[in-house]
Formats: C-alpha cells, sequence, structure tokens
C-alpha cells in the first residue's frame, strides 16, 4: 500500500506547484507586462485618491451627477462579489414596479424633461454592474445636469462628447459613456 500511496503523494505535490503556484504566478506576470491597467483592476485615480474602477459601475442619486445604469446586485448595488442579473422576466411583477419606480425618480429629478426615457437607465445589465450608459441616456440627463451645475447644455454635452467611447475594434458594441469618468469630468470642470 505504501508503494501506491507515495507517487500520488509525489503527483498532489507537483500538481499543487504547478497549478497552485507556478501557473498563476506566470499568468499574473504576463498579464501584468501586456494589460498593466487592467490586471490591477483599471483603477481611477485623481488627486491621488482612488475613486473606483472604470469597469464597475456606482451608485449616484445627486441630481448635478449623470445616473448610472441600475444594478442588479443585492445588498448593496454594483458589488463585484455579488454580479449577476436580476434573473427578473419581462412579465415579472417586480420589474414591472422597478421600472415604474426608476422612471417616476428620473421624472422626480427633471420634471421638465418629456422625452422617453432611455431603457438603460431603467432596467440593470446582465452583470448588474455595467459602468457605462447609452449616449441616448447621457443626452437624457444633459439638461437636468447642466441646471444643477449652472452650465450650459452645450458644455455639458462636450464633456458627454469627450467620454464617450467608440464601437470596440470599430464593429463591436454601441458608444458608450462611461459614468464615474464623466463624473469627474463634471467635478473637474466646476473646479
Amino acid at each position: 500500500m505504501f508503494a501506491n500511496f507515495m507517487p500520488a503523494l509525489r503527483m498532489l505535490v507537483i500538481m499543487t506547484a504547478l497549478t497552485g503556484v507556478i501557473y498563476p504566478l506566470v499568468v499574473t506576470g504576463i498579464s501584468k507586462v501586456a494589460f498593466p491597467r487592467a490586471s490591477t483592476g483599471s483603477l481611477i485615480v485623481s488627486d491621488g485618491k482612488t475613486l473606483g474602477s472604470d469597469l464597475i459601475g456606482q451608485p449616484f442619486d445627486d441630481p448635478k451627477y449623470f445616473w448610472s445604469r441600475p444594478s442588479a446586485t443585492s445588498p448593496q448595488p454594483y458589488n463585484g462579489m455579488a454580479s449577476s442579473g436580476s434573473n427578473q422576466g419581462p412579465r415579472n411583477p417586480a420589474l414591472a414596479d422597478a421600472v415604474k419606480d426608476r422612471i417616476k425618480a428620473l421624472r422626480d429629478a427633471d420634471p421638465g424633461n418629456t422625452a422617453a426615457v432611455p431603457v438603460d437607465l431603467i432596467t440593470a445589465s446582465g452583470s448588474g454592474l455595467d459602468p457605462h450608459i447609452s449616449v441616448a441616456a447621457a443626452e437624457y440627463q444633459l439638461s437636468r445636469v447642466a441646471k444643477a451645475r449652472g452650465l450650459t447644455a452645450e458644455q455639458v454635452r462636450a464633456l458627454v462628447n469627450a467620454n464617450t467611447e467608440t464601437r470596440t475594434l470599430g464593429v463591436l458594441g454601441e458608444a458608450r459613456v462611461n459614468v464615474l469618468k464623466l463624473n469627474i469630468a463634471l467635478d473637474h470642470t466646476a473646479k
């Protein structure tokens, strides 16, 4: 029996070292060289302070900021440890109620805005962490943010345009706006 045990123990030690230590170190080293920013979480640092990641959304509800797409994570929004969809289908009454509440919040924050509410402002993404909104969602919120900050619509639109990301590789997805980056640009403009 001991003759069978020793090769199994050696294999366990070798595979643990290979797959548990050597492989992760090699992959981490390659990622740090090939993708230095992404490998550390794509953190956004301003004035020496880490404000967040450009890969994970953040909640905003102050009228002077652009609001993010709703999060599907709980118990706290935009929790990377709880990333998942809500699993609420289009006929689910809970989803219908949540959408009505979100529309009401948007309308209450900007009563003069009678435009149709873009769907990405009232529904969560598949991961529940999306840091982006569509250009239409940014345009929908533009007048509210401009009024709250005492800026012209054109000043705010210029910031939206400066923070609009184009399609990935020119063909994948749609143009989108990273909400955190846009709100940081707004804060820097205010200074």
